[in-house]
C-alpha cells in the first residue's frame, strides 16, 4: 500500500514535471520529435541513476561515483527546467513550478528506499539459505539434463542475474553430522582399572 502511494504520487509529478519540460524546450527552439524527448532524458537520466544506485546496493557494492553524479544532475536539471518554466511569472510561479519536481524526485528516491530496505531485510533473512537452495535447484537442473540459466535462476528466487552467478558457484556447507563413538572408548581410565580386575577373576574362577 505504501508503495503504491508513492508511486501515484510519483506519476502525477511525472507528467506535470514533463509537460513544463515540454514547454521550455520548445520556447527555446526545439520542436518535433526532439521537443517530445529531450524532456524524457532529463527525468530519465534521475531514473537510470536510481537504479544503478539500487543494483549496487542490493549486490553489496559500492555505489559508482558516476552514478551519483549523474543523479544530482539529473536532479539539477529538472529543476532548472521547471523553474525556468514559472520564471517568468515572479517568485512565487518559480516555486510553484518547481514543486512537481520536487515531488518526483522526492516520491523516487523514498520508492528506491523503500526497495532497498526491503531487499536488505530479505536478504538477512534468507540469505544464506536462499543460496543454498539456489545451488542446490542449479544441481538438480545439471542432473536433469534442463540446466538453468542465471536468468532463470534469478527469476525463480526473485533475484539479481549478479546473485544467481554467485550463487551457482557458492561452496556447499560441509556436514556436521558427528560418527557415533563407541562407549567402550569413552571410559575413564579408572574404571577400565575397576573393570580389569573383575573380568580377569570371572575367566579364572
Amino acid at each position: 500500500m505504501t508503495k503504491a502511494v508513492v508511486c501515484g504520487v510519483a506519476a502525477v509529478a511525472a507528467v506535470v514535471s514533463y509537460r513544463h519540460g515540454y514547454a521550455v524546450v520548445s520556447a527555446y527552439g526545439e520542436d518535433g520529435i526532439t521537443a517530445f524527448m529531450i524532456p524524457l532524458t532529463i527525468d530519465g537520466l534521475v531514473y537510470a541513476s536510481s537504479m544503478v544506485l539500487l543494483d549496487a546496493a542490493r549486490n553489496t557494492r559500492h555505489a559508482p561515483v558516476l552514478a551519483w553524479l549523474l543523479l544530482w544532475l539529473g536532479i539539477t536539471a529538472t529543476l532548472a527546467a521547471n523553474i525556468a518554466h514559472g520564471l517568468h511569472h515572479g517568485p512565487v510561479g518559480a516555486v510553484v513550478a518547481a514543486w512537481p519536481a520536487i515531488a518526483l524526485v522526492g516520491c523516487y528516491e523514498m520508492f528506491m528506499g523503500l526497495v532497498r530496505s526491503t531487499s536488505r531485510q530479505h536478504g538477512d533473512q534468507h540469505g544464506p539459505d536462499l543460496v543454498q537452495q539456489a545451488l542446490t535447484a542449479y544441481k538438480e537442473s545439471i542432473e536433469t539434463g534442463e540446466r538453468l540459466s542465471e536468468r532463470k535462476l534469478a527469476k525463480r528466487f526473485g533475484r539479481s542475474r549478479r546473485w544467481a552467478k554467485k550463487s551457482s558457484k557458492a561452496p556447499k556447507p560441509q556436514s556436521t553430522t558427528e560418527q557415533p563413538v563407541s562407549h567402550l572408548t569413552t571410559l575413564p581410565s579408572l574404571e577400565w582399572n575397576l573393570l580389569l580386575p573383575l573380568v580377569g577373576a570371572m575367566r579364572n574362577p
